[in-house]
């Protein structure tokens, strides 16, 4: 009875110490999928995130991370505690000089318009509801295209660094159709934002959104529910475009990813 009650033990230890998954790689700009006994409570860093009710969640590590990331699993009234070390990457640095100053600073007159963009977007990230659609596979937004801007990306122009670009630019035809990557929710949808000009932003749950932004059509309202493939406009360079291509932005809240992380998983 001894011996049995022992295997038990060891058995049952085993299974909850292997009952969270992890789909995505542990470096700075990823995605990760996570997977865990339903109705387990679950911090990143500290932080409480959802849990669907099948038990998946969802967290990302931004661009220039640096420590370790601690995962926090709560269920039954046992504690796992799971440490991931999180791998540097090498971006890629342009030195462009001898540009027009206006190229490199907005005039000071936009300066408003351009807090009342930032803020529609931050309300737009922010939102955490309980829908699920970030657990299933995104697709590519659009079918022919060649990849032109990457996440993490850096220009330094006359000689002033400026910030990271954390997208993928999609170089096509303008009025090339653009698709929804996942099925959402339209939290944004703005034809004329002083940077990003044409923009949608997309809920895909748990503080998961998508941003497509330069578009030259949108057919989408603030409220629908889209399904993934759906046509939701097309392809322009609105905004400060100099060229036509499509931006798309992956968010986890207010952390910004590469949106190869999911494109690719």
């Amino acid at each position: 009875m001894r011996l049995f009650l022992l295997l038990f033990f060891i058995f049952f230890k085993f299974q909850y110490l292997n009952a969270v998954e992890f789909k995505g790689k542990f470096e700075q700009g990823s995605f990760v999928l996570g997977k865990t006994f339903p109705n387990s409570k679950v911090k990143i860093d500290n932080k409480k995130i959802r849990v669907s009710k099948d038990g998946y969640f969802a967290f990302g590590l931004d661009r220039d991370r640096k420590n370790n990331v601690i995962i926090t699993i709560r269920e039954s009234g046992k504690i796992k505690t799971i440490e991931k070390k999180v791998l540097k990457r090498e971006y890629k640095i342009q030195r462009i000089d001898g540009l027009p100053p206006k190229q490199v600073t907005p005039p000071p007159e936009v300066y408003e318009r351009i807090k009342k963009d930032n803020v529609l977007i931050g309300k737009a990230r922010s939102i955490d509801t309980s829908y699920d659609f970030f657990k299933e596979k995104f697709i590519y937004p659009i079918d022919k295209y060649i990849i032109t801007g990457v996440y993490g990306s850096q220009r330094i122009l006359n000689g002033k660094p400026r910030r990271p670009h954390y997208g993928i630019d999609f170089h096509a035809p303008e009025g090339t159709p653009v698709k929804a990557m996942m099925d959402g929710e339209v939290t944004l949808a703005e034809n004329d934002m002083y940077f990003t000009g044409g923009t949608i932003i997309f809920d895909h749950g748990h503080g998961v959104s998508t941003l497509y932004m330069h578009m030259k059509d949108i057919n989408v309202k603030v409220g629908e529910k889209i399904k993934q493939g759906q046509i939701v406009g097309t392809l322009g360079q609105s905004g400060r475009a100099t060229g036509p291509h499509l931006d798309i932005r992956l968010n986890w809240f207010d952390v910004k990813l590469d949106p190869m992380s999911v494109l690719n998983k």
